[in-house]
């Protein structure tokens, strides 16, 4: 008699410590993906700290909740902020499974694109570099202080979603008119994908998000 299957693998995403909503496109809500995800929170990684505070005393429970993953059986490992592309190469040094920390890991595929942040001022050249991408790709952030940039970072519980699509659309216009050769768009935050289609309609331009680098590196991986 052949031996039954074993556990089927699955995506281990690394979690923020947070509270606000995740709406179908969010990297936190389970109708998002077309392969098996197991979540991890990582305590004491809050917006603030991993987005503005560069996730500083992080790395080490970062990989802890990575190790944790891979021992369950994590066929790869990916995290619920592009703003830890920071440690992309500390985290695949660590692990024998690929590491796709970040939407940004795009950017070296790709001619021609500039990146939407969450967070314009927070955005660096060191993560940047941190990916493979070039350090002078145009960044341009939601609007300061708009509600959703308020809900993202300050991890509010209320989430106006018309609004959060509005103010995605006009952060990749402003990009867009900025950089009038732009032709690709790579939407740095985990949960803007939910507006990735209005942004493609708004621009004409094609739209790259955490879920289609994960889904696309997922299907190369093939982890049957």
């Amino acid at each position: 008699m052949a031996a039954p299957p074993g556990p089927r693998p699955f995506l281990g995403i690394l979690m923020l410590q947070t509270r606000f909503p995740r709406p179908p496109g969010d990297i936190g809500h389970p109708a998002s993906f077309a392969m098996p995800v197991r979540w991890r929170v990582v305590p004491g990684a809050s917006p603030q700290r991993v987005v503005r505070e560069r996730a500083q005393g992080l790395l080490a429970p970062f990989l802890a909740a990575a190790q944790a993953l891979v021992a369950e059986g994590a066929a790869a490992i990916s995290t619920g902020c592009g703003f830890l592309a920071l440690f992309q190469v500390e985290l695949q040094a660590a692990l024998a499974v690929p590491v796709w920390s970040s939407a940004l890991l795009h950017l070296p595929d790709l001619d021609a694109a500039g990146v939407v942040t969450a967070d314009a001022a927070a955005l660096s050249a060191d993560h940047l570099r941190a990916v493979g991408a070039d350090p002078a790709t145009p960044v341009e952030g939601l609007a300061p202080g708009c509600a959703l940039q308020r809900t993202l970072l300050h991890d509010l519980p209320e989430l106006d979603a018309t609004d959060a699509r509005a103010q995605t659309v006009a952060a990749a216009r402003r990009l867009q008119h900025r950089v009038p050769t732009l032709r690709q768009i790579v939407l740095e935050c985990t949960n803007l994908p939910p507006y990735a289609e209005a942004v493609r309609q708004a621009t004409g331009l094609a739209v790259h998000d955490i879920l289609s680098l994960l889904h696309r590196r997922w299907l190369e991986l093939d982890p049957t």
